[in-house]
């Protein structure tokens, strides 16, 4: 693998600073001294700071499809598939913060840069909205709106896997542990709404 680029640098650094920070929260000044470069060499790159924010979105949204549909070709059927997109997303949390943290940065600030992720994502999300169609004709999974379901499970997974301080909140210091407890009761509560209960005798 080559050395990094200096475009690429930038780009590490101003999603890392996008997704834990906050977009108002960075500057292209501060961001160029963290590098050891000058702004005009991050301008000259990207030409704005809404630039080098939709260039993030489109690295963030790129390296999440790539997990998940990493994650998707190993995966097993029904169930397990959801199991096993909670658990990379979990994964994502720890290993790469930043990118979760751009997704519920991009939330906060709405359009342009939402519809801009939400565009990235569609392919992601009509797999999945055809996953859960198939699934619940099928009968293996309650019915109810697919997109829906996909909106509030993604809700609730990335906000329990990022909301740090809503476990300070709840009087819970977020660790690995904690962490892991809380994804596995996330999917115990997902399984008991999404799966149709077993037929009694």
């Amino acid at each position: 693998m080559g050395e990094e680029t200096t475009a690429e640098r930038i780009l590490r650094a101003a999603l890392l600073s996008f997704g834990t920070r906050g977009y108002e929260a960075t500057s292209l000044d501060a961001l160029a001294a963290s590098l050891g470069i000058r702004k005009q060499t991050i301008l000259y790159w990207f030409p704005s700071k809404e630039a080098l924010l939709d260039a993030a979105i489109d690295r963030a949204a790129a390296d999440l499809s790539e997990a998940l549909e990493r994650t998707l070709s190993r995966a097993g059927r029904g169930w397990e598939r959801v199991e096993a997109i909670v658990r990379s997303v979990f994964r994502l949390a720890a290993r790469r913060p930043e990118l979760l943290g751009l997704l519920r940065e991009m939330g906060r600030l709405g359009p342009p840069a939402s519809s801009r992720l939400s565009e990235a994502l569609d392919p992601l999300l009509a797999r999945a909205t055809g996953f859960l169609e198939e699934e619940m004709a099928a009968g293996r999974m309650r019915r109810n709106d697919p997109r829906l379901v996909l909106l509030a499970a993604y809700s609730a997974v990335v906000g329990v896997a990022t909301e740090v301080e809503v476990y300070r909140a709840l009087g819970e210091e977020p660790t690995a542990r904690s962490l892991v407890r809380r994804r596995n009761e996330l999917l115990q509560f997902l399984r008991s709404a999404l799966l149709e209960p077993p037929a009694t005798a």
